[in-house]
């Protein structure tokens, strides 16, 4: 039973000391992980793999490289 109370302690602590910054500080956010909404991957000109798919139906190219089946043999 001991065990199981000092796993439970020190769990408790683990997860008080890794949730510190977002507790304590005064905005308290996650950083910014999904691409499309990140500013510095934006400065980077990274997109989405969706996005730039989008784009590259919209301009109407076709895969020649690929077996998808859209290039003409």
């Amino acid at each position: 039973m001991s065990l199981i109370i000092l796993s439970v302690i020190v769990v408790a602590i683990c997860v008080a000391l890794m949730s510190f910054n977002i507790i304590f500080r005064k905005n308290g956010k996650f950083p910014e992980t999904e691409i499309g909404h990140n500013k510095e991957m934006r400065k980077l000109g990274l997109k989405c793999a969706k996005t730039d798919e989008r784009i590259l139906w919209k301009k109407g190219n076709s895969c020649s490289t690929c077996s998808c089946g859209s290039s003409e043999e």
